[in-house]
């Protein structure tokens, strides 16, 4: 792939080093001209912050090396002090396994939101290890694109490709790899977008890698826009206000200028801003183009409209008038992770965290037409395994996405947004019947009903995935069964392998 992370076939002992020596070059770059506002960014963060992180880049990957596994036993970890940041992240307990003959059924919502992996990447960079609960391994997962096979047609968008194999770190167990492939709109295909910048340029933003990265980001992606596109930017800190009205893309050197003159400081008025936001976006609303309101802030709401029940019942409402909110987050120090994760889940949108003008290029560059661009709402996805061959599940991430099996049928009920071009990744592991190394003792009354065939090629479990059309309140139904024997081509089981890398690291920097 262009520009990316070189993904090598990744086998069982190399499984830490490959994630570890790659964790600096996972984006693409930017040009020179942007590298060099960023290395000056960069010079001035590390002065701001010397008194702070006293060990070198390269911590980082001696940090994780210690972590090689052995047998299924893993080296602790040790970690320079970290510094007493108030970044606020939900805490979870990470999936339990489950006895298929007690649950067979596993339901969750789909998510491509990135902030975990480069608030990460951010942390490593700076010689520390993450807080545990900042790291979503689903979000590691699919911050990568993976060369699934495409969906050919907008009306059917979603090519599952599955593949079973051995787990590189526990014996006798198995991986079923889910790889979800969306369809990517063609040029022709993409309709205008109306997007509302809601910055906050309060006081926390005074730093080199929160308001001059923003204003770096929204110029990167003037370059992909069409020039029919709009842009209006509402900024927010004692007082809300708009700095710059519906202007068309075309018109660059007034958007660009209007970015140039922001300033931070000040309060943080959030909710005012996001109130004013969604006037001049309903008040500029095209029903044929997408609109989106794109907040970009450290987080740090705390005057205002602050309750966050208040404010994500506020943006699910607007979300029902055709309005998504996606979050970029920015900086460290006051970050409220749980609260932004809330909103663009709310507000049909992607949550993500811009650490390097490098992930402003990746995200509003290359991904940009997956960024603004939906193709089906509401993606929820449900497995249902075989009790005749499968004893126990465990699925690797998405704990904070579960949904009851009930949910599933229930169009009603929110779930993922997936834009044009994504993927989404999802890995179980699993331990066939007859197999040594449960993780459960096996029930003393468990039927021995072995009906649905025990086979090489019986069915694992059973594939299905729920999305609504943009625009549609009724959803439609994919499925597929899970074959425990099936070829798979040396491309497809590269982008595996590199996918159970990631996923391992993520596991690792859990323990």
């Amino acid at each position: 792939m262009e520009q990316k992370m070189t993904k090598t076939r990744v086998g069982r002992s190399a499984l830490v080093i490959a994630m570890a020596v790659a964790l600096a070059n996972c984006t693409s770059g930017p040009s020179e001209q942007e590298l060099a506002a960023e290395r000056q960014a960069s010079k001035a963060a590390e002065k701001a912050e010397q008194m702070k992180v006293k060990r070198e880049r390269h911590v980082a990957a001696e940090m994780v090396m210690p972590l090689m596994a052995t047998g299924n036993h893993m080296a602790p970890m040790s970690a320079p002090a970290q510094p007493q940041y108030q970044d606020d992240f939900e805490q979870f307990d990470a999936n339990p396994v489950k006895r298929v003959a007690d649950e067979p059924v596993s339901t969750f919502s789909a998510d491509v939101d990135t902030t975990s992996y480069s608030f990460m990447r951010k942390q490593l960079n700076r010689g520390y290890l993450p807080e545990k609960s900042a790291v979503r391994l689903e979000e590691m997962v699919n911050y990568f694109d993976y060369n699934y096979p495409l969906p050919t047609s907008a009306s059917r968008p979603f090519l599952p490709t599955i593949v079973v194999h051995d787990s590189p770190w526990a014996e006798h167990r198995k991986l079923v790899h889910i790889g979800i492939q969306g369809y990517e709109l063609e040029p022709n295909e993409q309709p205008d977008s109306n997007l509302v910048f809601l910055l906050d340029v309060s006081g926390s933003m005074n730093a080199p890698d929160k308001l001059p990265f923003v204003r770096q980001s929204i110029k990167l992606l003037l370059k992909t826009l069409k020039p029919t596109d709009t842009i209006a930017i509402v900024v927010y800190a004692g007082a809300a206000g708009t700095v710059l009205e519906p202007t068309k893309v075309a018109d660059s050197t007034k958007i660009i200028a209007a970015l140039d003159k922001l300033k931070a400081g000040g309060s943080t008025a959030g909710g005012e801003g996001l109130q004013l936001a969604y006037q001049l976006a309903e008040s500029n609303f095209d029903e044929q183009a997408v609109n989106r309101i794109m907040l970009a802030t450290d987080g740090d709401f705390n005057v205002g409209l602050s309750d966050p029940e208040q404010l994500t019942d506020f943006v699910e409402r607007k979300r029902q008038n055709g309005i998504y909110l996606s979050v970029i987050g920015f900086g460290q120090g006051n970050y409220k992770d749980a609260l932004m994760q809330s909103l663009a889940q709310n507000g049909n949108g992607i949550a993500a965290y811009i650490d390097t003008l490098g992930e402003a290029q990746k995200l509003f560059v290359e991904e940009a037409t997956s960024s603004l661009f939906p193709i089906a709402n509401d993606l929820k996805i449900q497995v249902e395994f075989n009790p005749a061959v499968v004893n126990e599940y465990r699925l690797l991430g998405y704990e904070t996405r579960a949904l009851k099996e009930e949910d599933f049928n229930n169009d009603k009920v929110d779930a993922g947004d997936i834009g044009s071009g994504h993927s989404v990744t999802a890995i179980y592991e699993v331990t066939l019947n007859g197999q040594p190394g449960s993780y459960l003792d096996e029930s003393r009354y468990a039927s021995d009903d072995s009906s649905a065939g025990s086979d090489a090629s019986a069915e694992l479990g059973y594939l299905k995935i729920r999305y609504k059309l943009p625009g549609e309140e009724r959803s439609q139904l994919l499925e597929q069964p899970i074959m425990g024997a099936a070829n798979v081509s040396p491309a497809i089981m590269q982008e595996v392998n590199f996918a159970t890398a990631v996923a391992g690291f993520a596991q690792l920097m859990k323990d």
